[in-house]
C-alpha cells in the first residue's frame, strides 16, 4: 500500500494575532487543520513538521501545541526561530511538513491570515 504514496514537502504559514499562548494556539491549530484538510492527509502519514516563528513570538512553542492537537504525539516536531529580516511579517509562524501523499495527489500549501501575502501564488 505504501508503494502508492510519495514523500512530499508541504510549506505553509500563518500569523498569530499576538504573543499569548491562546493567540499562538489559535493560529497553530488553524494552520494544522488547514494542512490536513487541504491535502486530505491521514494523521499517520504526517512524518515531521518544522515550525519557525518570528522573534516577537516567545509565549510558547508552536510544536507543543501541535503535538497535543488531533493526537499528533507521534509526529516528529521541531521549533526554530525564523531569521530576522527587517520589515518581516509580525507574529508569523511558518511550517515545513514532511508527509506521505498518494502518488496522484497535488500539494496544497496553506498560507493563512497575514501570511497569505508571503505566497500569493499559493493562496
Amino acid at each position: 500500500m505504501k508503494d502508492d504514496y510519495k514523500i512530499a514537502i508541504i510549506r505553509g504559514a500563518t500569523t498569530a494575532s499576538g504573543n499569548s499562548v491562546d493567540e499562538i494556539e489559535d493560529a497553530v491549530v488553524e494552520l494544522i487543520d488547514e494542512l490536513i484538510a487541504r491535502n486530505n492527509l491521514i494523521k499517520s502519514n504526517l512524518l515531521s513538521i518544522t515550525f519557525t516563528a518570528t522573534k516577537d513570538l516567545d509565549a510558547c512553542f508552536p510544536a507543543s501545541i501541535a503535538r497535543k492537537c488531533h493526537g499528533l504525539d507521534s509526529v516528529a516536531f521541531l521549533d526554530c526561530q525564523q531569521m530576522y529580516v527587517l520589515n518581516d511579517i509580525d507574529f508569523c509562524i511558518r511550517i515545513m511538513a514532511q508527509v506521505l501523499l498518494p502518488q496522484n495527489n497535488s500539494i496544497k500549501h496553506p498560507y493563512l491570515r497575514g501570511a497569505a501575502k508571503l505566497r500569493t501564488d499559493r493562496c
